[in-house]
């Protein structure tokens, strides 16, 4: 398979990860539906954690984040930002007040950063699939790493900015309500994608304990 090949299927993978329903999907939409840039801006932060995460693989580092105490710190941290995260969305809805404005409207690069850093099944895709077609773009060389890096990055940029695009026409079209309501589902997401970290890190540590 030559670069061109290579590239391609890269795109087909990166999609695969991107796509799949998550913390930065959720938030995403919420702040989408105030702000037809949100997606942008989320990966943007998405992309201050990816990158260098991408030289540290390429330098061997990859096995780092395979180790059961990293995810299982990661998995705790995150899972708490995720439950407070929900929980001051739906409380903002109970108060009539924007509930986006403080945790996202603001600052959804940092958002970007905090969701991206603090998913630990993020740092798995790329201490395995990642690593591998990490492995696969440098047998073509350092410009074909480059590619790979700025070609999978813009596939998070398509998609998230998709995602706030829709929300924000949506929430426009439909009206307030719509709005509360993809708000509320957004935070149940985030519970509820909290609630999984804190248990996956919480089945880890008698794990830890023997090993």
């Amino acid at each position: 398979m030559g670069l061109i090949g290579f590239l391609l299927q890269a795109v087909v993978i990166s999609l695969s990860g991107v796509m799949a329903p998550g913390p930065v999907t959720a938030v995403t939409l919420a702040a989408g539906t105030r702000s037809r840039h949100a997606g942008a801006l989320m990966a943007v932060g998405h992309g201050i954690v990816e990158f260098p995460l991408m030289l540290l693989i390429m330098a061997g580092m990859g096995t780092l984040f395979q180790l059961r105490g990293v995810t299982t710190g990661i998995g705790f941290v995150g899972g708490a930002f995720l439950l407070f995260m929900g929980a001051q969305i739906l409380a903002g809805l109970s108060k009539r007040v924007d509930p986006t404005d403080k945790y996202v409207g603001k600052s959804p690069v940092w958002i970007g950063i905090i969701l991206t850093g603090g998913n630990p099944y993020f740092l798995l895709w790329w201490a395995t699939v990642g690593l591998a077609l990490t492995t696969r773009a440098l047998r073509f060389g350092p410009t074909a790493f480059a590619l790979f890096a700025v070609i999978h990055w813009l596939c998070d940029l398509i998609w998230l900015e998709t995602l706030s695009w829709a929300s924000f026409k949506g929430a426009r079209t439909l009206g307030l309500k719509s709005q509360r309501i993809v708000l509320a589902i957004c935070a149940l997401a985030l519970i509820l994608v909290g609630l999984i970290f804190l248990y996956d890190a919480g089945s880890r540590l008698p794990q830890l304990e023997t090993g």
